[in-house]
């Protein structure tokens, strides 16, 4: 069992950052692949991005590639996502999430952390 509770959302400027972050509970973080996902209000919830169990591979959606970088810290327990150049169309809940596999799928996660609004404002 694996719990995550993510921190660090809130407001910001178009063009401003964040960097939000995930930490987990349990032993065995290192063992899961990482995600971030997003749902903006009235739409789907969306892949962001992951990172393998080591951080060596990392893969992001088109539309924050360059912008956003997921990392993490096994010794933390933590994974993280900074995200730079926000804008309007970046204002979702963001989700981070443990797996088993290195997918873009939602389904291929076991654990959700309850999310963190960020709000970008124009």
């Amino acid at each position: 069992q694996v719990q995550l509770v993510e921190s660090g959302g809130g407001l910001v400027q178009a063009g401003g950052s964040l960097r939000l972050s995930c930490a987990a509970s349990g032993r065995t973080f290192s063992r899961y692949v990482m995600g971030w996902f997003r749902q903006a209000p009235g739409k789907e919830r969306e892949f962001v991005t992951i990172i393998s169990r080591s951080g060596g591979s990392t893969y992001y959606a088109e539309s924050v590639k360059g912008r956003f970088t997921i990392s993490r810290d096994n010794a933390k327990n933590t994974v993280y996502l900074q995200m730079n150049s926000l804008k309007p169309e970046d204002t979702a809940v963001y989700y981070c999430a443990a797996g088993g596999r290195y997918s873009s799928g939602s389904s291929g996660y076991d654990y959700w952390g309850q999310g963190t609004q960020v709000t970008v404002s124009s």
